[in-house]
């Protein structure tokens, strides 16, 4: 009888393989704000996930759902945005959860606990004593926002640049009062407008 090569997909029991397990951010350290989690699938079917959290208004998770494809990994970027001093020693819990393409039950779930200390070298054991957190069994899992950027200089001047391209005259127009060297080709005008479209998507996704 041939083995089974893949695991069968019992609803919340796919192993995870997410690192790390716990998130620390230090108060007087900014580079430790940003917090990254690496999600790796090492099976050979593609995964979706989705992130939830107990308190997502004091984070911001760039990709909050996405798809990792077979034997990848994937980075999860999770910023804290309430770094005071009423936070701290707050625990909070970040929950993975594990789809299966086309499915809509989780096929595996896994939490990671985060926790915002005031400096590096605070004893984590006395905070814990007087965190915040709400008793384990029993805490409400909601969606983080994907926090809200406006687009780049970069990115806002090069749409201006094709529009402009776009109302130029092309060459062989004639009763035009703008320079014969201003006059775009019909190609060089195509190229502006698919540059336009993919400036425009950046844009509408920021």
């Amino acid at each position: 009888m041939q083995l089974e090569r893949q695991p069968r997909l019992v609803d919340g029991q796919l192993p995870i393989f997410v690192f790390p397990t716990e998130l620390v951010y230090f108060a007087d350290d900014p580079s430790s704000h940003k917090q990254v989690l690496t999600l790796y699938n090492p099976y050979e079917f593609s995964l979706r996930f989705k992130v939830l959290c107990t308190s997502p208004k004091r984070y911001s998770v760039v990709d909050s759902e996405g798809t990792v494809r077979p034997g990848c990994c994937i980075d999860i970027v999770i910023r804290h945005k309430e770094i005071s001093e009423s936070n701290y020693g707050r625990r909070d819990r970040f929950r993975l959860n594990i789809y299966e393409q086309g499915r809509r039950q989780a096929i595996g779930r896994k939490d990671i606990s985060a926790i915002l200390l005031p400096n590096a070298r605070e004893d984590s054991d006395e905070l814990e004593t007087a965190s915040h957190s709400t008793d384990p069994g029993n805490v409400l899992f909601t969606t983080v926002a994907r926090p809200r950027t406006s687009p780049g200089a970069t990115v806002v001047l090069l749409a201006v640049v094709c529009i402009v391209a776009l109302m130029l005259p092309t060459q062989g127009e004639k009763q035009s009062h703008i320079p014969e060297y201003l006059h775009l080709t019909v190609n060089q005008k195509l190229i502006a407008a698919y540059v336009l479209g993919l400036v425009t998507m950046v844009i509408l996704r920021t």
